[in-house]
C-alpha cells in the first residue's frame, strides 16, 4: 500500500476557512435520517472558500455535494471522499426590484417567503418544494404547475477546478427533472424573476399550497419527497398504486399510505431498506405496466453488507 493511501484523507486536503471533519455523521442532515458517515465533510464558509478548495484539492479525491439533503438516500456504508455541504454560507437572499438572488443553500420555502414579503408573485410554487435552490436547479424542480426554468434568469456555478461560470437559462438546458450542466459542477447561487403582485393574494396561494401538501403528503414523517419521476403520459403514484404497492414495507421503510410516490422511514429504517423497497416498486410497476420508473431521489455512497430480506404479501396493504 502506498504512503498516500496510508495518509488520512483529511490531512491531504487544503486549508479552508470553513469546517473540515473526518468520519462525519451526515444522516443528521438528511430528511430520511439514514446512512453512513462521510469520509470527510467540508462545510465551506462561502463561494470563495469553496472555489479555493476546488482549485487546490488533489485531483484523485472524489467529491459529493449536498444541500439540505431533502431528496437523497445516503447508503449505509457512507460516502468515500469529500462531502461538500452548502449550508449557511450559501443561504443569503437579496431582493432588487423584481429579481431575487438566492444562494444555493437557501431553502426553497424561504425564497418563496422573501418573494411574498417583497410583493413578488410567480414564486409561490417554491413553498411546495422540499429542498434548496441548488438542488432545485440541478433537477429543474417543479410543483403546482411551475418549474425553476419558468423563473430563473441565470445561475452561478463552479467547475471541478474552481472556475467560475454564470449560466443563462438557455445554457442551463433545463427539462423535465433534468439540467444540462455537467453533474460535477456546483451551483452557488441563482437569480430568479418575480412579477409584482398583491401580497395578500400571494399569501393566500402559499397557504393553499401548504394545506394541500399537509393533506396529500406525509410531511410529518421522515421522507425524501417524490421518489420517482413521472413517466411521459403517466403519473408515477397512480402506477405504483395500481401495482399494489401502497403501504408496502421493507424493514423500517414503507410506501406512504397517503401518497404512494413517497417512501417513509417509520423508525429504524436503513438506507438498504429504503433503496430495496424502491427497487421492489420499480420491479412490480414494470411487471404490471411494462414501464420502468426512474429514480428522482439521489442515492449516494456505498452499501454496507447486504442483508437479504423478503417482502411478504402481508406487508402490503
Amino acid at each position: 500500500m502506498t504512503a498516500k493511501r496510508l495518509t488520512p484523507l483529511i490531512e491531504r486536503l487544503p486549508s479552508v476557512r470553513g469546517e473540515l471533519e473526518a468520519g462525519a455523521a451526515i444522516a443528521r442532515f438528511t430528511w430520511f435520517k439514514v446512512g453512513g458517515p462521510a469520509e470527510v465533510l467540508f462545510q465551506p464558509a462561502d463561494a470563495e472558500d469553496l472555489a479555493g478548495f476546488l482549485t487546490a484539492k488533489p485531483a484523485d479525491v472524489p467529491m459529493t455535494v449536498i444541500g439540505v439533503a431533502s431528496n437523497v438516500i445516503v447508503r449505509d456504508g457512507g460516502i468515500p471522499g469529500v462531502v461538500v455541504r452548502l449550508g449557511s454560507g450559501f443561504a443569503d437572499i437579496e431582493v432588487q426590484g423584481n429579481e431575487i438572488t438566492a444562494g444555493a443553500g437557501a431553502p426553497d420555502i424561504t425564497v418563496a417567503r422573501a418573494a411574498r414579503d417583497a410583493g413578488l408573485s410567480e414564486l409561490e410554487f417554491l413553498s411546495g418544494i422540499p429542498g434548496a435552490i441548488g438542488g432545485a436547479l440541478s433537477m429543474n424542480a417543479g410543483a403546482y404547475g411551475r418549474e425553476i426554468k419558468d423563473v430563473v434568469i441565470d445561475a452561478d456555478a463552479l467547475d471541478p477546478e474552481g472556475g467560475r461560470h454564470r449560466l443563462g437559462v438557455t445554457e442551463l438546458d433545463l427539462g423535465y427533472r433534468r439540467c444540462g450542466v455537467p453533474e460535477d459542477w456546483i451551483f452557488t447561487s441563482a437569480r430568479l424573476r418575480g412579477v409584482p403582485g398583491d401580497r395578500d393574494e400571494i399569501t393566500r396561494r402559499m397557504e393553499e399550497i401548504q394545506a394541500e401538501r399537509q393533506t396529500t403528503q406525509p410531511v410529518r414523517t421522515p421522507t425524501g419527497g417524490s421518489t420517482f419521476a413521472n413517466p411521459e403520459g403517466h403519473k408515477a403514484w397512480e402506477m405504483i398504486d395500481k401495482a399494489g404497492c401502497r403501504g408496502l414495507r421493507r424493514g423500517g421503510a414503507q410506501v406512504s399510505e397517503r401518497h404512494c410516490n413517497f417512501l417513509i422511514n417509520t423508525g429504524g429504517a436503513t438506507a438498504a431498506d429504503l433503496e430495496g423497497l424502491g427497487e421492489e416498486i420499480r420491479r412490480r410497476v414494470f411487471e404490471d405496466s411494462g414501464v420502468t420508473l426512474d429514480w428522482e431521489i439521489r442515492r449516494l455512497g456505498v452499501a454496507a453488507e447486504p442483508v437479504a430480506q423478503e417482502i411478504k404479501p402481508e406487508d402490503a396493504s
